[in-house]
């Protein structure tokens, strides 16, 4: 217990001392006028009042990753709430408050067009290309987990499949209308479930005494299949420490913020939120069944097809809070990926309507965009969600190293300290090679052979990048 407490502690001390270092590495102008000052559009460049926006952040990025990637992610053992804490601190949170920055200064350019900026066209025409499959796959991802859970609170009434076709209804609603008329309008109520499913399965860790592992008892690797920690925890746990996914959710409220200096605490404090709620469903996962060992006892008697993760939240939550708190619960686990589904398509759409230049205020346009990107994701929907979890993890940590970089790069280029952004961009760039390499849904090669390739491509990027910002250099581009 009471590792878990300073864990959440140091948390809190990350956000209101690291979060002030990177604000002040940045320099925000409080005096520059912001796009949603600067050219307010009524559709997608609107402004909204910090509180509000906040709110969407964190719903935004909060997804299943926090929940589902905790609880798969606590199976290594004590190691995975040494990521979280470090991991959003250092990585997750300069990741989320640089690029929503820069993207801020940059009239609220989606993630590829800043990636592009920074590293080259090459990559931009490659980032413009993945973003828009990632937040395909996502919102995909964010349909299924969703659909299952609220299946297991009408049983007999409304199946998965039923419940797949309504959340998808409303994510076509989110994509095309204003977003101050149904996202901005909805997100309070969600956000009211999200904090009582945090705050009612916090308050049940206590008054259980739950026993929630200690640092002081090593890091051993507990996984059941002995998955090496590295690199297969810091993907599992992806949004709950650093993911891609937030930097694409960020230009959206790039174009609704007011002020620069309200940039820390919606984007790096959204991150610090959500690091919060990771460590509370790690804590939860790993205490509730009396040890990890239960939990991957519990885990391993479900049937292969079954949504493991939505398994566990479903029984912790009716058994900790009874049947009411643990129907509020559950919707407030529900709330958190339908918020970040409707605006992953909803950025799938900037996205595509950047790169074509396609004008968004006409609805016309919109449909333009967006029915090709519904009828993907309907596709998608189709594969096994286990399946469909790990390459999505997998494109949220490759995305976060394009977005380290460029964050790095142009850090670089405005003079400013970029070890900042460096140090987590050369560790993530070693997780995601790695991962690739080692993982059974990848190559599935040896320990050595992905551990080496991964350094040596890290260690090829930093060369690069020193080469490229020698001053006698003309040409700032990576690549």
């Amino acid at each position: 217990m009471y590792s878990f407490i300073i864990s959440i502690i140091v948390l809190i001390l990350g956000y209101t001392v690291y979060g002030k270092i990177a604000e002040r590495i940045f320099g925000v102008d409080k005096n520059r006028p912001t796009p949603a000052i600067a050219n307010p559009d009524g559709v997608d460049y609107v402004p909204l009042p910090w509180w509000r926006i906040f709110l969407i952040q964190f719903l935004n990025i909060a997804g299943l990753g926090p929940i589902f990637g905790a609880i798969m992610g606590v199976m290594f053992g004590s190691a995975s709430f040494l990521w979280i804490v470090l991991g959003t601190i250092f990585a997750g949170g300069v990741h989320d408050y640089f690029s929503a920055m820069m993207s801020i200064r940059n009239n609220g350019a989606s993630l590829p067009e800043l990636v592009g900026q920074e590293l080259g066209s090459g990559i931009k025409q490659f980032m413009r290309v993945f973003s828009l499959a990632l937040m395909i796959l996502v919102g995909a991802v964010f349909v299924s987990g969703p659909a299952d859970l609220l299946a297991n609170l009408t049983p007999g009434a409304v199946n998965s499949m039923w419940w797949a076709v309504i959340v998808f209804a409303y994510y076509i609603l989110a994509t095309l209308l204003p977003i101050d008329k149904l996202i901005g309008k909805i997100y309070p109520v969600f956000g009211f479930a999200l904090l009582f499913m945090a705050l009612g399965i916090l308050i049940a860790i206590f008054i259980n005494r739950a026993p929630i592992p200690e640092f002081t008892e090593g890091f051993a690797n507990l996984h059941p299949q002995k998955l090496p920690i590295f690199p297969i925890m810091f993907v599992s746990i992806a949004c709950g420490a650093i993911s891609g996914f937030h930097a694409t959710q960020s230009p959206l409220m790039a174009r609704c913020i007011q002020n620069e200096k309200l940039g820390r605490r919606i984007f790096y404090g959204s991150m610090v939120a959500e690091g919060i709620v990771a460590l509370i469903w790690a804590a939860a996962a790993s205490s509730f069944f009396g040890s990890i060992q239960g939990l991957q006892d519990f885990v391993a008697g479900l049937a292969p097809t079954a949504n493991k993760p939505a398994a566990v939240v479903d029984l912790i939550s009716k058994t900790w809070l009874g049947h009411f708190g643990g129907i509020l619960a559950l919707l407030g686990v529900i709330a958190a990926p339908i918020t970040s589904g409707d605006t992953a398509l909803r950025s799938a759409r900037l996205i595509a309507a950047d790169f074509l230049h396609f004008d968004q205020k006409p609805i016309k346009k919109r449909l333009i965009i967006s029915i090709p990107i519904f009828i993907l994701t309907f596709i998608i929907l189709q594969i096994n969600f286990d399946v469909l979890w790990r390459y999505f993890a997998w494109c949220n940590q490759t995305l976060a190293v394009f977005t380290l970089w460029a964050i790095t790069v142009y850090l670089s280029k405005q003079k400013k300290f970029y070890g900042i952004s460096l140090l987590p961009a050369l560790f993530m760039t070693t997780v995601s090679i790695s991962y690739i390499l080692i993982a059974p849904e990848g190559f599935h090669l040896s320990p050595v052979i992905s551990y080496s390739v991964g350094i040596v491509i890290s260690i090829v990027l930093f060369v690069l990048f020193l080469y490229k910002k020698k001053p006698k250099s003309t040409n700032h581009k990576m690549l």
